[in-house]
């Protein structure tokens, strides 16, 4: 593969990353003041954590965990007549991503937070 499709690839796919990262942000944002509690749960299953605040509202934690892995790497190449071959494998890594969402007295989502 050409160095120069590498790089069309690889800008390709932090592209889609950020387009994916971004849509995701929006969607939220547009929520807030006409989703509900009863709609989150039924989307996004019951959440992991929950609390009620002193002044009624309602906060709820979900809980993604994902991994980034294990990878698996080959390359081979020429030189001088001679001919060398490489692998590799990575481990997994593993993440957690917890999506934070507020809701007023009335269960309607009023702010919300992804880490």
């Amino acid at each position: 593969m050409s160095k120069k499709i590498s790089v069309l690839i690889l800008g390709l796919a932090v592209g889609l990353f950020i387009a994916g990262c971004t849509t995701y942000q929006t969607a939220w944002d547009n929520r807030v003041g006409v989703y509900t509690y009863d709609q989150a749960v039924a989307e996004l299953g019951p959440p992991d954590k929950q609390a009620k605040l002193t002044d009624g509202q309602t906060v709820a934690d979900w809980v993604s965990r994902y991994s980034s892995g294990p990878t698996i790497g080959a390359g081979g190449g020429f030189y001088s007549g001679s001919a060398a071959f490489g692998a590799m494998q990575t481990t997994p890594i593993y993440r957690e991503s917890t999506l934070r969402l507020t809701f007023s007295t009335n269960h309607v989502l009023t702010a919300w937070s992804k880490d």
